[in-house]
């Protein structure tokens, strides 16, 4: 196999933008929900997600 690369640079580099914009909502939504919990894993070495704080809703 050979190794192919090139070099751009950043003001050449093409966008990610018209791929998401081509892909449903579902599939944009799905994406982010990945990208968010690999980011929870690293940031908070692997601790499982809940709200930082406890809230009381109370009425006068």
């Amino acid at each position: 196999m050979e190794i192919f690369y090139r070099k751009v640079n950043l003001k050449e580099q093409k966008s990610d933008f018209a791929y998401w914009q081509t892909q449903p909502y579902q599939a944009r939504l799905e994406a982010l929900e990945e990208i968010r919990q690999q980011f929870h894993k690293w940031k908070y070495n692997n601790a499982e997600p809940r709200l930082q704080r406890v809230y009381t809703i109370s009425q006068r």
